[in-house]
């Protein structure tokens, strides 16, 4: 029993570490040999997720330097697993020792503790926000992957509190401009000011995260139970603020009615395409080949600073003001993390859905068989 920490069917990722010990990191099993890749590649998105940038993150100190212990030999994997670490170097676990015997308000503490017996109460431990670390690392491997084969995935904020986008205004390029990650300048400044009154109030906000997967071919996806969308539904669940996820129109085509939500199918320059996607890139739980759109919906930050009632261990009714560095509003560093996780699934399904047709398998292995010497003097 693996206690949950490991997703994948061909690619598999395994993320280990608690939030105050030693070292967090994440081992990737299926990576295909002779993609190149570095520990910059790596760390560009660490980069991204990495705390204390901004008065709207977590002002923990972490440089989030990571580092390749195998599966790379001279620049390239090796088809061996792909091991990275990331040593913690700021912890403060002096700030959790007031909680040692009682339960935060929306954490896991409670419900870990009933399924363990057990807790480490030094920020959440397995349940800290700190573990998506490991993902960021995986999902770099998993874009390299994707890069391959002209597969790009691109996350952003949507929206932060009542805070939203504007459809007139976005632009894409923005987002990186900004502290929120928001493609669109208006709004990223009047969600700033939302989260001042917000940590004024010794409060927090939630938001949505929206994710474009572009590129990606028809046929991905399985059409029960292992489907495109209920493989990215999992994905996003798994990460630790996420209540809701939606793809396509979502919760809006309860709304609609068959002749507006059907996506009608053309031919565009001898391709089958459609006119419109308000499936989101996903019929029958397959890709159709257009973009794969879906929204990942965050709650607050539980970690605030204000007097809350709870119970201690002991059953006992008690109340609590929780201190440390805690972000106000996750939704700017769980970005990354949202387009590390549909990375993941992408390359996975990719790599699993090239056994789905025999025709395919027979004609890669008719080009082995005649190519084998060549191939063989090559190496």
């Amino acid at each position: 029993m693996a206690a949950g920490s490991t997703i994948g069917t061909i690619l598999k990722v395994t993320t280990w570490g608690e939030s105050h010990g030693k070292a967090i990191g994440a081992v990737v099993d299926g990576c295909p040999a002779g993609i190149a890749l570095s520990e910059d590649d790596i760390q560009a998105m660490l980069d991204r997720r990495r705390p204390g940038q901004s008065r709207y993150t977590t002002q923990r100190s972490e440089e989030d330097r990571v580092g390749i212990l195998s599966g790379v030999f001279e620049g390239k994997t090796t088809g061996t697993p792909v091991s990275m670490i990331i040593f913690n170097k700021d912890q403060r676990s002096k700030d959790y020792s007031q909680i040692a015997s009682c339960y935060r308000p929306g954490h896991a503490d409670y419900t870990f503790d009933r399924k363990f017996g057990f807790r480490d109460y030094r920020g959440g431990g397995r349940a800290s926000a700190r573990e998506t670390a490991g993902r960021v690392a995986a999902g770099a491997v998993a874009e390299k992957i994707l890069s391959e084969l002209g597969i790009t995935v691109t996350a952003y904020t949507r929206s932060i509190g009542p805070v939203s986008v504007d459809a007139d205004r976005f632009d894409l390029s923005e987002a990186a401009n900004n502290r929120l990650w928001m493609p669109d300048p208006v709004a990223a400044k009047e969600a700033e000011r939302f989260l001042e009154e917000k940590m004024a109030a010794c409060d927090s906000a939630g938001g949505v995260v929206e994710c474009v997967i572009s590129g990606l071919p028809a046929g991905l996806g399985e059409p029960v139970f292992d489907k495109l969308d209920a493989e990215l539904a999992k994905a996003i669940l798994s990460i630790g603020a996420v209540k809701g996820f939606e793809i396509g129109d979502g919760f809006a085509a309860a709304r609609s009615c068959g002749s507006a939500n059907n996506d009608a199918f053309a031919v565009r320059d001898g391709r089958t395409v459609k006119t419109t996607n308000h499936s989101g890139g996903v019929l029958g739980g397959i890709s159709d080949g257009s973009d794969v759109v879906f929204r990942a919906a965050f709650k607050p930050t539980p970690s605030i600073a204000q007097a809350q009632r709870t119970v201690t261990r002991d059953g006992e009714e008690t109340e609590l003001v929780i201190h440390g560095r805690h972000d106000p509003v996750v939704v700017p560093r769980a970005v990354v993390v949202v387009e590390a996780m549909a990375a993941l699934v992408a390359a996975d399904l990719l790599l699993v859905s090239m056994t789905s047709r025999i025709d395919r398998i027979r004609g890669f292995f008719g080009r082995q068989k005649e190519n084998g010497c060549e191939d063989r003097d090559r190496k």
